[in-house]
């Protein structure tokens, strides 16, 4: 049947359209209180009633699936505006699941594509949204609205935009973030966003400070007691003292010389403690933090000398060849790897160059800071890291990239592969990885066959 005529047809049962949240979504109620039956959001159907219970902007995966490539291919930017218009209206919807989705799908959107002026003009709108979210809103919420914020920041960029947002939403973040009372899981992502915003938007030396204790006071709760045996048990908190690392070790790239000097003398002799956690995640992230740790001390005193090193360079050694079998086979090889980067960092000052590819570029990763940055920027932008790394001022600013390269429509087009040529090129690769292995595996067993035979 034809959209148009299909778009006014009474929507039957609840199996059409999307699943998951998006189901959810579809049926909220009306102003006047009625629940009435309502189609899946199209283009050609794009009126707010509509947008406030239209499965597609329930779920935020659908908004950008792909990145800007979608959104360029199917939409002009008036579209994309009046789409997120919207959904900036959508956050004052009374429906929880609503809000959350719309937040989500205004993350996504900013996430994907520049939207530098759009923002600018809707900014208090926004933050005036999030805070209310961030007071108002129970778990999942909390994390969308957080995870809005560092966004809003990365596209506006340091200035006195980001610095009314942090003053806005940095006391809220960081009462969520001390709440004993609080969801974990809202308590990690606000502690990770509230880093990033601070990394941004913080003009006032004192506040970053400020920040920097309120990371160290739940971080520190990990740390290995005087009592306690050689082995630190993860707990549910685990995850929150995670990310307040992570976020401590980000500021703590930007603090002046003196202030890296006090951290150093307060942590170095307690922050290996966390590597005989029994969380990978945890083991990870100190022995990274140590690598970074170890990089600002070197590049304060080039003859920086560490006491305990002997002891701290066996532990890692033990980390970057652990063969323990009551640990998982995917958490050994991801632990072995990352300290073997750290420990050559520790003993011989090097780092293995990673090279990163977007779009006709390169960017060269050469040190523990750059990753680490690199690292949390990406956590926050999920898959459109690289297109703000050719687009974003700031982030190019950040990583020493210069100025936006400026590409025609014709180049673009041509560097675009299409999601047919995407599912070739990964078939393509799949097949050959498992050619190599069963070629490994058939030398295995001409092998084995081999001292068989010798032997008998």
């Amino acid at each position: 049947m034809p959209k148009n005529k299909k778009r006014n047809t009474p929507h039957r049962g609840g199996s059409a359209g999307g699943g998951g949240s998006g189901a959810a979504a579809a049926t909220a109620a009306t102003a006047g209180g009625q629940h009435r039956n309502v189609q899946p959001f199209s283009d050609e159907d794009a009126s707010i009633e509509t947008m406030s219970h239209c499965s597609g902007y329930s779920d935020p995966s659908s908004f950008a699936e792909d990145g800007p490539e979608v959104l360029d291919e199917e939409g002009t930017q008036e579209d994309l505006e009046y789409k997120l218009k919207g959904l900036i209206d959508l956050t004052l919807d009374k429906s929880a699941k609503t809000r959350q989705a719309a937040l989500e799908g205004i993350k996504n959107a900013l996430a994907s594509k520049m939207l530098y002026e759009f923002i600018l003009e809707r900014r208090m709108t926004l933050t005036d949204s999030i805070e209310r979210c961030l007071k108002k809103g129970k778990s999942d919420e909390q994390r969308a609205a957080a995870a809005l914020a560092s966004v809003l920041c990365i596209q506006l960029g340091p200035g006195i935009e980001s610095e009314e947002i942090l003053k806005t939403l940095g006391p809220i973040l960081k009462k969520i973030i001390c709440d004993g009372s609080a969801s974990i899981q809202a308590r990690q992502t606000c502690a990770t966003c509230f880093g990033v915003c601070c990394f941004i938007a913080t003009d006032d030396i004192t506040e970053l400070y400020s920040t920097l204790e309120c990371f160290e006071n739940i971080f520190t709760k990990s740390y290995l007691k005087e009592k306690d045996t050689t082995v630190i048990c993860s707990t549910p908190n685990t995850v929150l003292h995670i990310s307040s690392l992570l976020a401590w070790t980000l500021l703590l790239t930007i603090c002046p010389i003196n202030e890296v000097k006090k951290k150093l003398e307060m942590h170095f002799h307690k922050l290996p403690s966390l590597l005989s956690c029994d969380d990978v995640n945890m083991r990870i992230a100190a022995g990274e933090s140590l690598a970074l740790l170890f990089e600002l001390a070197r590049g304060i005193e080039s003859d920086f000398f560490y006491e305990d090193m002997e002891s701290l360079t066996q532990v890692l050694r033990a980390l970057a060849t652990d063969g323990n079998k009551h640990r998982a086979k995917v958490d050994k090889r991801k632990q072995r790897s990352v300290f073997r980067d750290v420990l050559r960092a520790v003993e011989e000052r090097d780092f293995p160059t990673e090279t990163i590819k977007f779009g006709p570029e390169r960017m060269y990763i050469d040190c523990w800071v750059k990753k680490h940055t690199y690292d949390t920027f990406k956590e926050v932008l999920g898959s459109g890291m690289q297109y703000h790394l050719q687009s974003n001022e700031f982030l190019r600013n950040v990583f020493e990239l210069g100025p936006p390269v400026m590409l025609d429509a014709a180049t673009l087009k041509t560097m675009k592969i299409s999601r047919f040529e995407r599912h070739l090129y990964n078939s393509a690769a799949f097949k050959a990885r498992t050619k190599a292995r069963s070629k490994c595996r058939d030398k295995r067993a001409d092998v084995g066959e081999f001292f068989y035979i010798f032997r008998t």
